[in-house]
């Protein structure tokens, strides 16, 4: 576009059809511009106004149990917002002395994940997985156990809002969602934000930010939220496509050399905010999807280091039998043993060195070789704490449960079991 001469960065245009654009490469001669709509409207030729403001979004309460589009435009035909404000998409992430160490959980309602790999609020944990792996899953299960959690709370600053952001996800997967939500009552604390597979690229490259804003409503005024990405390999899919258009130098497997700044900056704003700054926080949990278990590759390797964490979960567990499909093993979590209940830190004791114990010797006892009395009974007990974690979908269990389980097993309450 020419002759925006005086345009900002990451400012919105729009075009003569209506259609709306944001400006990101600004040069000598022109302007690159990427466009939140169907490009077929637009011809050249055709005249382009600058809004004057940077790209924003609404947030607040009046979001709550809605279904929004990139831009917080509902897409649920139940009408405009009602009393909002507006809040930037991009902006600068909570510097150190405004934030404190975590030191509240986040139950997710899962016996694996509160046990083993405890989330605290204002930590970011990734979900990495194949396809198919039941990544989703978590995420969704952990929105449902916040009904009871939220029930529980005595004050408004205990209540854990959700924010759901589905990036290039079939339009069939979100209107399931939709469906499961209000189902177990849980669309009046959750926003759902969808950027799907049909719409245009810019618009799933946005989505995160636009979801971000929208948690951080929450969080700076006193509150808690929840920002689940899913996944954020498609918005850097999407951001590809949109600099290779636009232009910039490809680098490895042809992404643009700013693609780990892309989620770096996101995954930042996720914070537990000190006492003087209101307390508030905001958890993230991306979700980066893998090919064939690979970990190494590009996006994978950007994300795992900016993360306080990851859930990893495997195809061959999965296909097993054992679901949620979390390698327990390849599991951690950095910073939530410190928000971690004592009741469950006691609990579980070594829980997770005996699975490990017992699958070094579960691939000896395939061969059939003798083993002694107190290395039989080594599998015996690591079979029972393997079936432990399993759980059906949308059923997430009360914390105090978990712990009454968790403490059978673990002290051989359940070894004479069949």
């Amino acid at each position: 576009v020419y002759g925006l001469n005086e345009i900002q960065a990451g400012e919105m245009v729009e075009f003569a059809s209506g259609v709306k654009g944001i400006a990101l490469n600004l040069e000598n001669e022109n302007v690159g511009i990427v466009v939140f709509g169907s490009d077929t409207a637009i011809q050249e030729g055709d005249l382009v106004k600058r809004t004057g403001s940077i790209v924003d979004v609404p947030a607040g309460k009046a979001m709550l149990g809605r279904v929004v589009d990139a831009l917080g435009v509902p897409i649920d035909g139940m009408g405009a917002l009602s009393d909002h404000e507006r809040r930037r998409v991009e902006v600068k992430a909570p510097g150190i002395i405004e934030r404190q160490s975590v030191r509240e959980p986040m139950q997710t309602g899962f016996k694996a994940v509160d046990s083993l790999v405890p989330i605290g609020r204002g930590q970011r944990e990734l979900i990495i997985g194949d396809r198919q792996t039941g990544k989703t899953a978590i995420a969704i299960d952990t929105i449902l156990n916040q009904k009871q959690m939220n029930s529980r709370g005595t004050s408004e600053s205990e209540t854990l809002y959700c924010v759901y952001v589905a990036i290039g996800q079939k339009r069939s997967t979100v209107a399931q969602l939709v469906q499961i939500l209000p189902e177990a009552n849980a669309f009046s604390y959750s926003i759902l934000v969808a950027a799907t597979a049909s719409d245009p690229a810019p618009l799933q490259f946005l989505a995160p930010y636009s979801g971000c804003a929208m948690g951080e409503y929450f969080r700076d005024n006193g509150m808690h939220a929840l920002i689940i990405y899913d996944d954020l390999s498609k918005q850097a899919v999407a951001y590809r496509q949109m600099s290779l258009l636009l232009r910039r130098p490809p680098g490895r497997e042809a992404f643009p050399g700013d693609v780990f700044y892309l989620h770096s900056r996101l995954l930042e704003r996720a914070a537990k905010r000190s006492d003087q700054t209101g307390a508030g926080s905001s958890t993230a949990l991306p979700v980066i999807e893998t090919q064939a278990g690979d970990v190494s590759a590009y996006i994978p390797t950007n994300v795992i280091p900016i993360t306080d964490g990851q859930i990893c979960s495997e195809t061959e567990l999965f296909y097993r039998g054992i679901r949620p499909a979390i390698n327990v093993g390849l599991s951690v979590s950095r910073v939530g043993s410190a928000a971690q209940l004592r009741a469950m830190k006691q609990v579980r004791g070594s829980s997770k060195l005996e699975l490990a114990q017992y699958r070094e010797v579960a691939a000896f006892a395939q061969f059939g070789s003798d083993l002694d009395a107190a290395t039989q009974a080594l599998p015996n007990r690591g079979a029972r704490l393997t079936e432990v974690p399993k759980q059906p979908q949308y059923s997430p269990l009360p914390i105090e449960k978990q712990i009454v389980v968790i403490y059978a097993a673990v002290n051989g309450f359940c070894d004479r079991m069949p």
